[in-house]
C-alpha cells in the first residue's frame, strides 16, 4: 500500500517510524523544507512543496498514492485545504492526525487571540520582556511593537525577521523540560509568554513553566481545518486506519 505521509510534527515521525519495514506497507514521507536540519528517519523522504492542488493531485495520480495522512502543523492551513481537495480530486482516502489543542487549566493566566496581530495588540504599549515562541516564519508582525524586548526561540535562524532594537535570539528544537523552561524565564525575566495553540507534549512544559511562575501567556488560537476529513488524534490511530484500510483488520 502506496502511503503519503505529510509531515512536519512528532506524529508524522512516529508513524513513518511505525510503518518502516512493514512489508504491508510503502510509506513517503513529505517535508515542507523549511527546517534546514530535519531529524533523519527510516522511510523515504521528498522535500519541498507540490505546486498547490493541482500539482499535488497530479503527483497523488503518477505515484499511484493509495492513502493521504495529513500530519502536518497545525497552523499549516494551506497544506491541510490542498490536501484535501486533491484528494477528492483523484479520490484518494485521506485521513487527518490532528493533536488535540491545548486547554487552561486552573491557575493559568491566558489570554487568547486570533491572530499574530492581535497577539502583538494585546502585548500593550508599556515595554515589556516577552518570551516569543510563535516560529521563524511568525516573527514580521511582532517588529510592530519595537519597544518590547523579545526573547525568541527557533529552529532556524531568524536573519532579518523581526528588525526591533532588543532581540535575544536562542537556537534549540523540542522536546523541552518544564525545570529548564522555568528556569529559562527567571533567568531572563520574562514577563509574558506568547505562544500558538499548537498543542502536543513536547512544548507544553513552557506552557506549565508559566503557570508556577504566574506568567500571563498570549494563546494564538489554531487557523480553520477543512472540515468534512476524517481524523484521529495519535499515530497509533492512524497506522490502525491504515491497517483496516489494507485489510489487515476487521
Amino acid at each position: 500500500m502506496r502511503i503519503l505521509i505529510l509531515g512536519g510534527t512528532s506524529e508524522a515521525s512516529a508513524l513513518a517510524a511505525r510503518l518502516a519495514g512493514q512489508s504491508a506497507f510503502r510509506p513517503l514521507l513529505s517535508m515542507a523544507g523549511r527546517t534546514s536540519d530535519p531529524r533523519p528517519l527510516p522511510v523515504p523522504t521528498r522535500i519541498g512543496g507540490f505546486g498547490g492542488v493541482e500539482g499535488l493531485a497530479r503527483f497523488l495520480a503518477q505515484e499511484r498514492i493509495e492513502a493521504v495522512i495529513d500530519a502536518t502543523h497545525p497552523f499549516a492551513s494551506a497544506m491541510s485545504r490542498n490536501a484535501a481537495e486533491a484528494c477528492a480530486q483523484v479520490q484518494v482516502p485521506l485521513l487527518a492526525l490532528r493533536r488535540p489543542p491545548w486547554v487552561p487549566q486552573e491557575g493559568d493566566r491566558w489570554i487568547e487571540v486570533a491572530s499574530m496581530e492581535e497577539a502583538v495588540r494585546a502585548l500593550g504599549d508599556i515595554p515589556r520582556r516577552v518570551f516569543l515562541t510563535v516560529g521563524r516564519l511568525e516573527l514580521p508582525p511582532f517588529a510592530a511593537a519595537p519597544q518590547h524586548t523579545f526573547l525568541v526561540r527557533t529552529i532556524e535562524p531568524i536573519g532579518e525577521a523581526l528588525p526591533v532594537p532588543h532581540v535575544i535570539a536562542i537556537r534549540d528544537r523540542a522536546p523541552f523540560d518544564e525545570a529548564a523552561e522555568r528556569a529559562l524565564m527567571e533567568r531572563e525575566r520574562v514577563e509574558v509568554v506568547v505562544t500558538k495553540n499548537s498543542g502536543g507534549a513536547a512544548t507544553y512544559p513552557k506552557i506549565a513553566a508559566a503557570r508556577a511562575l504566574g506568567l500571563p501567556v498570549i494563546v494564538v488560537a489554531r487557523p480553520e481545518k477543512p472540515r468534512g476529513v476524517e481524523e484521529v488524534a495519535t499515530a497509533d490511530a492512524a497506522f490502525d486506519w491504515l491497517e483496516r484500510r489494507h485489510g489487515r483488520t476487521p
